[in-house]
């Protein structure tokens, strides 16, 4: 059975880093694509903020993080990284980690099949 679980949240003041784990088991890690997506406080819809391809490797941001995150991946480990530096209170949400089998490394949550449960990210002095 497919599994993703995300830790590494917290609050954290504005400038401050925090580095996301996504943990996978059930399946075949390297065959997914690993999408974070983050939700804001009050809204239902869901924000992509950066993606790796299961194809070539690459990686994809949103714009409002390119330059202050960093995506990564250890096949090894069955886990990726997202390394978030500068952050900013608009940067609060709960993040979630989400697979795709064969993908690209979009960043539209529709494409997702399996979603993580999340973790609280909260940027405030």
């Amino acid at each position: 059975q497919l599994r993703l679980v995300e830790s590494g949240g917290g609050k954290v003041q504005p400038g401050g880093a925090l580095r996301l784990s996504c943990a996978a088991s059930g399946f075949k890690f390297n065959d997914y694509a690993i999408g974070w997506f983050r939700q804001f406080p009050g809204k239902k819809e869901r924000e992509g903020v950066s993606a790796i391809s299961s194809i070539d490797g690459t990686t994809n941001y949103a714009d409002s993080v390119k330059g202050r995150f960093t995506l990564s991946r250890d096949n090894a480990k069955n886990t990726v990284y997202l390394q978030m530096n500068s952050l900013k209170p608009e940067d609060t949400g709960v993040y979630y980690c989400a697979a795709l089998y064969w993908g690209r490394g979009g960043l539209l949550p529709r494409e997702y099949d399996d979603w993580g449960q999340g973790t609280q990210v909260t940027v405030s002095s």
